[in-house]
């Protein structure tokens, strides 16, 4: 692909993530987080976003070289703290209803190798608590949308040559991000029609519990008696509709955090706080999950689940059904923004306040973290349990059966 052809994609990428997934509005103040590497699409987007009326785009760079300095030279005692700024920027973003855009994707995927994994463990940046209060509140319209670089495409193929590799990356992103299609936005716009009728199927069905099988897997994953499902079509107070993922592919809700059992292994691979984690098990028991085994890196994940009272416990089950294009793809990406949409997935930590009702939402986890990780295949079954113990097949296959 010519440098050229890269441009095309990098425009119609950034006005897909501005009209579609932040949805940004006349007069908003617009705040993009990006990192080193991912220059010209933070160019475009902010581009794009003074072309859709934005009052004032800014822009905050993450710098993982940093993170790993602080992970090798400073004090263990020194790791988990995060300076007051940090949660007084989104706080601000929140009460003045500003549009938010994450660029995601690795920059320095091998950057990490080496570090005590329990020091990674420790410092949660660029993720902090306020994002997820933000997100909770809804009076945000936020997205996080990924950004080929030239690290990520060469960890990705590395049988190809270097502007190859960057060219490849590129293609899939446009592929999974749908911006290869004529009008991309009416493309999403029918996926999440589609995810919309499935969500309401499972709302009507008010199941109790869904069980998972399938290699290395059998978990069950209790609902609260209000929990409603959600695709990532999202309102905020304002009634801004925006998509917090792009792409989306998955149904979600927020599980009961203390009725979950069982043993469940992660189908693709976790990159988490720099860390790899491969070969994942977790055996959950009354809700917590009391044993977390891996091939590499276990230890970073044990630190995260020992951060607080919740991040041992569930705040999200996500379903994904094989139309995804991520999965039709069939390839790791490093990214847990796309590796959670080729997959159905749980996540340690928060759950969101806006799928539960509200006389059970002091009920639901509570977490400074929120880590996805992705548990289902077409290996893997999923069982809705009624109320009065019947079973309904949700999917099978990687198909609905509903």
């Amino acid at each position: 692909m010519s440098d050229e052809g890269i441009d095309a994609r990098v425009r119609a990428l950034a006005d897909l993530i501005v009209r579609f997934g932040a949805n940004v509005q006349a007069g908003q103040i617009v705040a993009i987080g990006s990192e080193p590497g991912k220059e010209r699409l933070a160019r475009a987007v902010a581009e794009s976003a003074y072309r859709a009326g934005a009052k004032f785009v800014d822009l905050s760079v993450f710098d993982i070289h940093v993170k790993r300095a602080r992970m090798v030279y400073a004090a263990e005692d020194t790791l988990e703290f995060v300076p007051p700024w940090y949660g007084q920027r989104m706080r601000a973003l929140g009460e003045l209803r500003c549009a938010v855009v994450a660029l995601t994707g690795p920059v320095a995927p091998r950057i990490m190798d080496g570090i005590d994994p329990a020091r990674l463990g420790r410092d949660l940046l660029p993720q902090i608590r306020e994002s997820i209060e933000i997100a909770n509140q809804q009076t945000t319209n936020w997205t996080a949308a990924p950004c080929p670089t030239q690290s990520w495409a060469e960890l990705l193929h590395p049988d190809l040559a270097r502007d190859a590799a960057l060219a490849r990356l590129w293609d899939d992103v446009a592929y999974v991000c749908r911006v290869d299609e004529q009008d991309p936005i009416a493309a999403w716009e029918r996926r999440m029609d589609g995810l919309v009728s499935v969500a309401g199927k499972l709302d009507e069905l008010a199941l109790d519990a869904l069980r998972f099988e399938g290699p290395g897997t059998e978990l069950t994953v209790g609902l609260f008696r209000t929990s409603r499902w959600h695709c990532a079509r999202i309102s905020t107070v304002d009634g801004i509709v925006h998509a917090p993922n792009l792409p989306t592919e998955e149904i979600f809700t927020t599980p009961d955090p203390v009725r979950v059992d069982g043993w469940v292994r992660s189908t693709k691979p976790l990159f988490v706080s720099g860390a790899m984690v491969d070969g994942l098990r977790l055996r959950f028991e009354r809700g917590v999950a009391v044993e977390i085994e891996a091939e590499r890196g276990a230890d970073t994940l044990r630190a995260l689940a020992g951060r607080d009272a919740g991040s041992a416990r569930l705040g999200e089950v996500a379903l994904v059904d094989g139309e995804s294009r991520i999965g039709d793809l069939d390839m790791v990406f490093y990214d847990t923004l796309l590796d959670e949409n080729a997959a159905s997935h749980i996540a340690l930590g928060e759950g969101f306040d806006f799928t539960v009702g509200e006389e059970e939402q002091p009920r639901i986890n509570r977490s400074e973290l929120h880590i996805d990780f992705m548990i289902g295949s077409n290996q893997v079954a999923v069982t809705g349990i009624e109320p009065g113990g019947g079973e309904v097949p949700l999917l099978r296959g990687g198909a609905w059966t509903i």
